[in-house]
């Protein structure tokens, strides 16, 4: 049984120049343990698609089903909950809180989810990433890397079930983007999460095992590498 499945999601939103389809009937099926990266151009559906799997927003037509619970069936308070201790998220512009602390920001969700030690796990989590001294910093005290890995540790305190990732390196200049890649990756193998990435990186996308292209809205077949041609062997004179 898979962990996330969609069937004929379609998003749909009012413009002036009338109604606008964003995605178009996609339908997939994820198993848990995967890693699969969503791939595709600007404008694409990608970051629509992973708010929709994971319960962000509500399709104009179609199913998404997350864990087993038909996300149609919830209400916006319902899908919250749902999310709480099985899903983590790690996006592009960090979602830091910028009153809080780096231990309070990874913190809160576990408070949210009723962890028994919200502190000492934080602390754990955040050592593990390599800000064990960076506890008391706010996000603007932090470089972009850090902030990063302070998203990651947040993602990762609860030890989802399901990790979202919204193009995670999109505002980390190369050398920095390929040491979080590398976090990202590692923890997601030792937690045995589902990994869901959306990227635009074909570098980061070929991390995964399995890829699900966008072109207009629409799922398309994935590009396949070109077969080499056979080696001629020449034949003794």
């Amino acid at each position: 049984m898979p962990i996330i499945e969609a069937q004929n999601l379609t998003k749909q939103v009012t413009s002036p120049e009338g109604s606008l389809t964003i995605l178009n009937k996609v339908s997939l099926r994820i198993d848990e343990g995967e890693a699969v990266a969503v791939v595709g151009a600007s404008g694409s559906g990608k970051s629509t698609l992973l708010g929709l799997l994971a319960g962000l927003d509500t399709p104009s037509h179609g199913r998404a089903v997350l864990d087993g619970v038909d996300l149609g069936t919830l209400d916006e308070d319902g899908r919250a909950r749902l999310r709480a201790g099985r899903v983590g998220f790690v996006f592009q512009s960090f979602q830091l809180l910028p009153s809080l602390t780096a231990l309070e920001n990874v913190m809160l969700p576990l408070e949210l989810a009723g962890d028994a030690a919200p502190d000492r796990n934080a602390r754990t989590v955040l050592t593990r990433v390599g800000l064990g001294d960076r506890l008391g910093h706010y996000p603007n005290q932090l470089s972009g890397g850090e902030q990063q890995r302070v998203a990651i540790a947040r993602a990762f305190a609860a030890r989802p079930r399901i990790l979202f990732a919204d193009e995670p390196t999109g505002n980390l200049d190369q050398a920095t983007g390929a040491r979080v890649i590398e976090l990202l990756f590692s923890l997601n193998r030792e937690l045995r999460t589902t990994l869901v990435l959306v990227t635009h990186d074909e570098a980061l996308a070929r991390l995964c095992a399995r890829r699900v292209q966008l072109v207009n809205g629409r799922v398309v077949p994935a590009r396949r590498a070109a077969k080499r041609p056979a080696r001629r062997t020449k034949r003794p004179a």
